[in-house]
């Protein structure tokens, strides 16, 4: 499992397509598991701080839930753009709960962006695998990253 940063060293143009991706717009599609195993898909949003990436939650909410339970996630980019200029991307992981209130304020005090005052859940996103792809002309690509393998690009 490999921190964001880590893959911004490792695969740097890769990372700068990924975040341009998932930086277009504010909500994302997350997939984490049930109690009973099965998937639960939830709006989330995305955020870059001091080279990491991070989702929060409300207290209580059914993906923190499940992510405290079962800490595997699947993230989509959900890309509004239908030619795939932007591209669809896609991360896997592990989401690791930050309950330290001092660490916590530093990812408030790292966030461009004020969240609402009052509790909440909050999570760094490990990554296990990367998928991004896009159309250029009349190919697609596909751009991938896993740990111990590296980047591989497709062209189709």
């Amino acid at each position: 499992m490999a921190t964001w940063n880590e893959i911004i060293v490792e695969a740097p143009e890769l990372a700068q397509r990924v975040r341009a991706a998932f930086d277009h717009h504010k909500h994302k599609v997350i997939a984490t598991l049930r109690k009973d195993g099965s998937p639960r898909i939830s709006g989330t949003e995305l955020d870059f701080a001091d080279d990491q990436m991070w989702i929060g939650s409300m207290p209580g909410a059914m993906k923190a839930l499940d992510l405290q339970r079962d800490n595997r996630f699947a993230l989509h980019s959900a890309p509004i753009d239908l030619e795939l200029k932007v591209p669809d991307v896609k991360v896997a992981g592990r989401a690791i709960e930050i309950v330290d209130d001092d660490e916590k304020q530093q990812w408030l005090d790292a966030r461009e962006e004020p969240i609402p005052p009052g509790p909440f859940h909050l999570f760094r996103l490990d990554v296990d695998e990367v998928v991004c792809t896009w159309v250029d002309g009349d190919k697609m690509h596909v751009e991938s990253w896993r740990q111990g393998r590296g980047t591989r690009h497709d062209i189709r």
